[in-house]
């Protein structure tokens, strides 16, 4: 990869970057996608056993790949998503050079971007950064307070319960993961205890159809960040837990404790084998349903305004409410002997030394496209839509920064034609 620079280089082969790969391919522009691991990785060796997709089979519209198998209101299960993304490449056959890891990008004097990788240097006019925002597994630092003999470990290495010790199972945190490790747990016969955060939650199937479907025809995932007033606070906002097990279903944490799951509310300190919770798991639990009834709320008022025949459905009643709202546990007593930190990760580009980033760390863009001429990120969550960081939508935020790119490099070379600088030099130019 050395000598002249390339026109554009993909960190990242997921999703994101084999979706750029191909919609840079139809443009005929020449670029090179770099992999650190293998294609499939995330899905292959940071999900559980049991792990399926939370949206249906159709929504998988990767460019020129739209799901094609016969359970389209399905979920794919971990392996199966592995195979759709191997045949994906297997499909077009991108430049893609797996197990080559970037260490550093930078930007020359001459406009020019320099990559440091574990093979070796090389340069580029154009570099797409799709890395995803999931870089390091996120554990909070009260951990490091737990006892010696409790097992810990973080959601992205959960596999499946006989993986951990014998013994009751803390979860903390009620993300989609969180969740669904929690049921995957619950189901398979283990005492689980919840800490419970503020995630909000989506029933799954409502009058009829995959409440996904009622969404998607009322333009949800089309809807544009630059749409809503407060788009900093939707960017960060979490994603609604359901789940896609069996055929899918809704994930009631009331039902749960009704079966035996000890619920509680945030966890918020340790101090050895104690540990102390926040008196907040009634209002998580009610927000939770208040956001799932809010959107039947919506899918109601659009059956009635398009005059769309649909089944009527009773509303959702709990089924447990909490007594009393325990705000301390002494794990030995509760027979405690593992912990699942289903707490997120945290972004890491320490890697780019370019100042694209805002006070939180957060990649400055518009749809991808930085304030850096020739720098662009694509699969963060909420990069446009609300589909933007899944199978859903990455296709079209694909399609739209190669035809930046396109544009960007049409421009190189109009400005390099009309100076006669090389284009080398004209690739720092800002365009638009």
């Amino acid at each position: 990869m050395g000598g002249t620079p390339i026109p554009v280089a993909v960190v990242g082969g997921g999703q994101a970057g084999l979706s750029v790969s191909h919609c840079l391919r139809e443009r005929g522009i020449e670029h090179v996608v770099l992999e650190r691991n293998r294609v499939g990785h995330e899905w292959r060796e940071r999900r559980w056993d049991s792990f399926c997709l939370v949206t249906p089979n159709w929504q998988c519209k990767l460019p020129g790949f739209p799901y094609q198998g016969d359970d389209p209101d399905g979920f794919m299960v971990r392996d199966e998503i592995i195979r759709y993304l191997e045949d994906y490449v297997a499909f077009f056959q991108p430049p893609l050079i797996e197990g080559v890891s970037v260490t550093r990008l930078r930007r020359g004097a001459d406009g020019v971007f320099e990559l440091a990788t574990s093979e070796g240097e090389f340069t580029a006019h154009q570099v797409v950064v799709a890395t995803g925002p999931y870089h390091t597994p996120s554990v909070p630092r009260m951990a490091e307070r737990l006892p010696a003999g409790v097992e810990q470990i973080h959601s992205s290495r959960y596999r499946n319960p006989e993986q951990l010790p014998e013994g009751a199972v803390l979860v903390v945190g009620t993300g989609q993961s969180g969740c669904q490790i929690a049921e995957d747990l619950h189901l398979a016969g283990r005492q689980v205890h919840l800490a419970v955060g503020s995630a909000p939650r989506v029933a799954r199937f409502y009058r009829g159809r995959d409440c996904v479907a009622w969404l998607d025809d009322m333009g949800y995932y089309n809807k544009g960040i630059d749409e809503f007033d407060d788009a900093g606070a939707v960017r960060m906002r979490v994603n609604h837990y359901v789940t896609g097990r069996d055929g899918g279903r809704d994930i009631d944490l009331r039902a749960f404790a009704r079966d035996g799951m000890r619920l509680y509310g945030r966890l918020t300190g340790i101090d050895g084998a104690t540990l102390d919770f926040a008196d907040d798991l009634k209002v998580n639990l009610d927000r939770a349903d208040a956001v799932a009834e809010g959107i039947k709320d919506s899918i109601d008022a659009h059956i009635t305004a398009q005059g769309i025949e649909a089944p009527v459905e009773p509303r959702y009643v709990p089924v447990w409410e909490p007594s009393e709202q325990p705000d301390a546990l002494d794990l030995a007593e509760a027979g405690i002997t593992s912990v699942v930190w289903s707490t997120g990760f945290t972004r890491d580009h320490r890697w780019i030394e370019i100042p694209a980033f805002d006070g939180r760390g957060y990649p400055m863009h518009w749809r991808g496209a930085t304030s850096t001429p020739g720098l662009h990120f694509l699969g963060l969550p909420w990069q446009h839509s609300w589909g933007s960081g899944r199978f859903e939508s990455v296709g079209r935020d694909a399609e739209f920064l190669a035809d930046h790119i396109d544009a960007s490099r049409r421009m190189t070379d109009v400005c390099g034609a009309l100076t006669g600088a090389p284009s080398e030099l004209t690739s720092a130019l800002p365009i638009g």
